[in-house]
C-alpha cells in the first residue's frame, strides 16, 4: 500500500515550513525596510531645511555673495 512514506513524501511538509519560513522572513524584512526608508527621507528633509536656513542667514548678513 502507498503511505507518506512512499517515495520520500513522507518529508515533504518540511519543504512547506521553510518556504513559509522565507516569505515570512522576505515580508518582514521588506516591512522593516520601508519604515525605516520612510524616517530617513524626512530626517533629509529637515536637514536640507536647516542648510537652506544657514545659507539664507549668511547670505543676508553679508558673509556670501
Amino acid at each position: 500500500m502507498m503511505g507518506y512514506g512512499m517515495m520520500g513524501f513522507g518529508w515533504m511538509w518540511i519543504w512547506i515550513v521553510i518556504i513559509a519560513v522565507i516569505v515570512i522572513g522576505v515580508i518582514a524584512y521588506l516591512a522593516v525596510k520601508s519604515s525605516n526608508s520612510n524616517g530617513n527621507k524626512q530626517d533629509r528633509h529637515q536637514e536640507s531645511n536647516q542648510a537652506l536656513e544657514i545659507l539664507k542667514q549668511k547670505y543676508a548678513n553679508g558673509e556670501i555673495t
